[in-house]
């Protein structure tokens, strides 16, 4: 039995909804990592490479926070008023770049704790690995897949 463009669109809210309830609670201990890390004693030797990743992790962790909360309160705030295709459309924007957000911010503090660890040569190296399979597994493999033709939803 096929969809109505109705109930597609409830689908894929409650879809976008539960990917939601996936990706926050990661990006939120990140991000409480993030905070933390200034305030442990070893942070006052790290240098000025590891606190720009430091930085870049925590605005790109708050940024992508930000933006996986918003579909949630954009829907919040649009409800009432209908258009929950609209609200699909947005929060699939808001989820797509909170997510690239977030892979920043995971890679960054890849690099902040690997070159505490173990040096600049050894952070690259992991950061460069890293940096890599997020683009091949959150944007490369989905894609790519999407788009063979005897890929097929089931129905």
């Amino acid at each position: 039995m096929r969809e109505t463009p109705k109930e597609r669109t409830d689908r894929q809210l409650v879809e976008l909804l539960n990917e939601l309830r996936v990706a926050l609670p990661g990006a939120q201990v990140l991000l409480a990592f993030l905070l933390a890390v200034p305030f442990a004693t070893r942070f006052g030797r790290v240098d000025a490479k590891e606190k720009i990743a430091l930085f870049v992790a925590l605005i790109s962790t708050v940024g992508g926070t930000l933006m996986l909360l918003a579909p949630s309160v954009y829907h919040r705030l649009r409800w009432h008023r209908g258009g929950k295709a609209d609200v699909v459309a947005v929060g699939n924007v808001f989820f797509l770049v909170g997510t690239a957000l977030l892979g920043v911010g995971i890679v960054a503090v890849v690099f902040l704790v690997t070159s505490v660890l173990y040096g600049t040569a050894a952070a690259i190296a992991t950061t460069c690995v890293m940096a890599v399979l997020v683009i091949i597994l959150w944007y490369l493999l989905p894609l790519a897949r999407g788009s063979r033709p005897d890929v097929r939803e089931q129905e």
